[in-house]
């Protein structure tokens, strides 16, 4: 109905820092279209927290003694009709930003974030449009060229290779043993033992370890 003020983003703040808990509720309780209904200082709280408090979103620290954040989104995401999760965190290493949007977060910030975009991205969020930080964003980007570099220089190395010898490398990437992939390719253990000698050889490299990266590199692991 027009001219109805819609219900504020319920928010649950989640953090071990007794400090930072009252900050974050302090700013986020003078936003606009915000209100936070509840904290909880480690993960072990958070099931019973959303249970008491029903928020619409919670703030998320990583690291808390008991139950880290990524297994408090884990659960949490797991529930029916679950809140939405934002990570709010100073540790932006990029396994914790893969593991927490693995987990299912809808939002990676860094505690140094301004607080008008704090309050902006837990509307954003609320409202169905996941959010990242510019700096994390980057991470990822720079992380996805990478990869993507590592790909095609791996590629580019395997197509020296038969494809005999390119099933070898794809068993060496899986972790087979010289035997088991003589009995996966149906070839002799000796005749194994020669193409990784060959491969080896042409691809200057030292040993296996470096040619199982090489095949994790180019998607065969």
């Amino acid at each position: 109905m027009a001219g109805v003020t819609p219900p504020p983003v319920r928010v649950l703040v989640v953090d071990d820092d007794a400090l930072v808990r009252a900050g974050l509720t302090m700013m986020l309780d003078g936003a606009p279209g915000i209100a936070v209904v509840g904290e909880a200082a480690d993960g072990d709280q958070v099931s019973a927290a959303a249970d008491a408090h029903a928020p619409d979103v919670v703030l998320m620290d990583l690291r808390m003694p008991r139950v880290d954040g990524i297994t408090a989104t884990r659960r949490l995401r797991a529930r029916p009709r679950p809140p939405e999760v934002i990570v709010l965190t100073t540790f932006d290493t990029d396994e914790n930003i893969l593991h927490a949007l693995r987990a299912g977060a809808s939002g990676f910030l860094l505690k140094d974030t301004p607080p008008a975009r704090i309050a902006e991205a837990v509307r954003q969020v609320a409202a169905g449009e996941p959010i990242l930080s510019p700096r994390v964003t980057r991470r990822l980007m720079d992380r996805v060229a990478v990869q993507a570099g590592a790909y095609g220089r791996a590629k580019a190395t395997l197509a020296a290779l038969s494809p005999r010898e390119r099933d070898v490398v794809a068993a060496i990437g899986q972790g087979r043993s010289n035997a088991e992939t003589a009995a996966a390719l149906d070839l002799t253990l000796a005749t194994v033992k020669t193409h990784v000698s060959h491969i080896l050889t042409k691809l200057d490299l030292d040993n296996r370890t470096q040619l199982a990266l090489l095949a994790h590199d180019a998607g065969l692991g």
